[in-house]
């Protein structure tokens, strides 16, 4: 795959993550030689199967989210640096998301299909009564906070 460093391309490959991953490991003193033993060690201390483990050293696919929220917590980085590690968010969303400005009205049902790209009037109407049954659903259930209703 051809990389450049242009901001549009700017996310980790498999290979950047099999580095990354190498290196957390290493400074914490799992040996990854062969016959090292610190592969077979840290899936035993992670809980993650060692074939996972060893084709994220390896470069090979990405990792599922679950198995990246576990090497973040066992490793103890956050789980923000994982994914960007994972080629999973870049670096340029990450402080997207970090600095957004929070809203200062609640986002309307309407509003967020909007800002989804959703324009067909039958779409927005599933999407905004999809949206009501599940805060019905969560409403009933007694979960989270109360949203705000039109």
């Amino acid at each position: 795959m051809d990389r450049t460093n242009s901001p549009r391309n700017n996310r980790a490959t498999p290979e950047d993550f099999a580095t990354w991953l190498r290196g957390q490991l290493e400074r914490r003193g799992y040996d990854l030689r062969p016959r090292g033993g610190g592969q077979t060690r840290f899936a035993a201390d992670s809980g993650i199967a060692q074939s996972s483990v060893s084709r994220m050293l390896r470069g090979q696919g990405a990792p599922e989210t679950r198995v990246l929220e576990t090497l973040a917590k066992t490793l103890d980085v956050p789980l923000a640096e994982v994914l960007v590690a994972a080629g999973i968010l870049t670096p340029d969303v990450l402080l997207a998301i970090r600095y957004q400005t929070p809203r200062t009205n609640p986002l309307t049902p309407e509003a967020a299909a909007e800002e989804l790209g959703i324009t067909d009037p039958q779409k927005v109407a599933l999407f905004v009564s999809m949206t009501e049954t599940l805060r019905k659903q969560r409403a009933e259930n007694g979960e989270g906070h109360h949203v705000a209703e039109n």
